[in-house]
């Protein structure tokens, strides 16, 4: 087994390392406590190349290798993981579904743009009442004139509202089968502007304040023939097949957070005094750190795996799953045992500490909950 990066990817990652040291800490503290999606920020990130990097140069992209991904991930989410989540979804569900199966005038026409970097991207799935059950979605598509009415809501979705933002791709559901009787489904996409088409305002969750999420409303929106992506009928198992992907950043967005928490605590503990000696060496702090330390290491560890096999073209998606399980684990308790560390520094939401800690949770929601990777990893033991 080889676990050193090669010289690409540790370039990739030295990047990244930059732009989250110069640019993306920086900001990152301001964006946060103002709820704003800092998009200059993204646009920079997209004229160094990162926008594109899972898409290959044909398209725009860098052709990057997914473990490159996964280590410029660590770099971007350790100085702000609302930056490193809307990159992260821009990335895998907003832009790989046109790569997997749109054709060439709908990858020209739509995804160049995105890897380029010179527009942001997004996926429509969750609904009021659709969740974990992609199958339960509302939205409906139906014929009209050459093209498709789609009409629905999605709810929790990002990337969909900022001045960078180009639409969203999106999963409706159309006629059942005759034959079967079975629901079928399709992918859309749905550029701004188009009429019907309308935004919410941004919502307010516990953490990823910087990141632009909103509930998108679809009135009587037709969209042409060329706005259907891949087959229709075949829309739900194509989008799950992304959904993997995302799993794999997502865990590299959570061991991005772990590492940050890990790296503040030690430096804390060095520097902080308690009964006449650095918490560090009091043994209850050193033990806390020490398994935030072996926690971490397995998370990588499985995260890059699952990395790895997605660019040998093995199966990957039980990997992945495990890798998002444990990954989404281990940064919700690293940043619980961050704050204890701190104390009352790092309850206090002026600190870095209490900005992770609050942006943790959703780690082990999005991109399918805790319960749905254990579903997936279970149907994989057979």
């Amino acid at each position: 087994m080889d676990l050193e990066l090669s010289q690409d990817e540790a370039a990739l990652a030295d990047l990244a390392a930059t732009i989250a040291r110069r640019e993306i800490a920086p900001a990152a503290p301001a964006a946060w406590a103002a709820g704003r999606c800092p998009v200059e920020i993204l646009r920079r990130m997209g004229e160094a190349g990162l926008l594109g990097l899972l898409v290959p140069e044909e398209w725009g992209g860098s052709g990057a290798t997914t473990v490159g991904f996964v280590a410029a991930m660590e770099q971007i989410g350790r100085a702000d993981q609302s930056v490193a989540a809307a990159w992260q979804a821009h990335s895998t569900i907003g832009s790989l579904p046109l790569l997997r199966f749109g054709t060439d005038d709908q990858r020209d026409r739509w995804l160049r743009p995105l890897a380029e970097g010179r527009v942001l991207g997004a996926f429509g799935l969750t609904e009021p009442e659709a969740g974990s059950d992609a199958s339960a979605i509302r939205t409906r598509a139906a014929r009209a004139d050459g093209g498709w009415i789609i009409n629905g809501r999605k709810m929790f979705i990002s990337n969909a509202g900022t001045s960078m933002s180009f639409g969203v791709t999106l999963l409706a559901r159309l006629d059942d089968d005759e034959e079967t009787g079975r629901a079928q489904y399709a992918n859309f996409v749905v550029e701004k502007g188009t009429a019907g088409f309308t935004l919410g305002p941004k919502l307010n969750g516990i953490g990823w304040k910087g990141l632009d999420t909103r509930e998108l409303a679809f009135d009587d929106v037709w969209v042409p023939d060329g706005n259907l992506l891949g087959s229709p009928g075949r829309g739900l198992s194509q989008f799950l097949s992304v959904l993997a992907v995302g799993r794999i950043t997502v865990a590299a967005l959570s061991v991005s957070l772990a590492a940050a928490m890990l790296e503040m605590s030690t430096a804390y503990a060095r520097q902080r005094r308690q009964f006449g000696r650095p918490l560090i060496e009091n043994q209850a702090i050193a033990f806390k750190l020490a398994d935030m330390a072996t926690e971490l290491e397995a998370a990588r560890l499985l995260t890059y795996r699952a990395a790895a096999l997605r660019d040998a073209g093995q199966p990957f998606e039980h990997a992945a799953a495990m890798a998002k399980l444990k990954a989404s684990r281990t940064a919700v308790d690293a940043a619980r045992e961050a704050v204890q560390i701190h104390g009352g520094y790092g309850y206090m939401l002026e600190s870095d500490v209490a900005r992770f800690y609050c942006d943790a949770k959703i780690l082990e929601i999005g991109e399918g909950t805790s319960e749905i990777q254990q579903l997936v990893i279970a149907r994989g033991l057979g």
